[in-house]
């Protein structure tokens, strides 16, 4: 691997780390993106995000763990095991193409509804899902998405959107689902058979990156106004979708 190949995927790692300690979720969504643009195995990417989330998840639950809310989060950690080996089936059985471009269309589509989504639940005086049984979906979605691209944490932010959550015990809840499911996911990376060298090496080589995002996203949350920044996020996130949907669009029509 060349030096300038590890600096991109250092600097891709960083990127991600960035924007979850600033707004509380995001990092796979825009890593993994990055990461698929440049040159090395999907595999790698995996595991490379699934440990620096588990680094960052480990450094960050503290900060509000009075606001969890403790039986939703058992509910989506018991869902979410079931949906990692489905996951994992999902990285072995499809080729690495046809992830990359759903992955792609995920974006696209999360994008989307993020951008709509105060717009969706401004209207609502109540919760738009009622029932314990709705976190099941959700956490066994968790668990797909996060094996396979290492994005447990979108159906959770979902789903906390959708129950209306007041802002502390969203983030406080988010974070330690983020903690709970980056240790099941990363085990299952590791009975997989997705860790290598190469991704041991990057993660190593990220750390220090990974600990700097975490002091500058921490600053930058207390003085800039998220508000004002994560419309541009969503519609990066879309770019990035698109990016990886359409080089491959020619592929899978072969």
């Amino acid at each position: 691997m060349t030096v300038t190949l590890m600096v991109l995927v250092v600097a891709a790692v960083f990127a991600g780390a960035l924007m979850r300690s600033m707004f509380g979720f995001g990092e796979a969504i825009v890593s993994m993106p990055l990461l698929a643009l440049l040159p090395i195995p999907l595999h790698t990417s995996v595991s490379l995000i699934g440990l620096a989330g588990l680094t960052v998840a480990s450094l960050t639950v503290f900060c509000g763990w009075r606001h969890i809310e403790r039986q939703v989060l058992i509910r989506l950690a018991a869902a979410t095991v079931i949906g990692i080996p489905a996951g994992l089936a999902l990285l072995y059985v499809t080729p690495s193409g046809v992830v990359t471009f759903g992955l792609g269309a995920f974006l696209i589509a999360y994008g989307g509804y993020c951008l709509i989504k105060k717009s969706l639940t401004a209207t609502a005086e109540r919760p738009l899902l009622h029932g314990r049984g709705w976190v099941l979906p959700f956490g066994f979605a968790s668990g797909v998405l996060g094996s396979a691209y290492n994005m447990n944490g979108v159906p959770v932010v979902v789903y906390g959107t959708l129950r209306r959550w007041h802002p502390e015990r969203f983030r406080g809840t988010l974070q330690a689902h983020f903690l709970i499911s980056g240790v099941l996911v990363v085990a299952g990376h590791a009975l997989g058979g997705l860790w290598s060298k190469e991704s041991l090496i990057l993660y190593g080589y990220s750390l220090p990156a990974i600990l700097l995002a975490i002091a500058l996203g921490s600053c930058f949350n207390k003085r800039i106004p998220a508000a004002k920044f994560d419309r541009y996020l969503y519609i990066i996130i879309m770019a990035l979708g698109v990016l990886l949907l359409f080089p491959h669009s020619s592929s899978l029509s072969n």
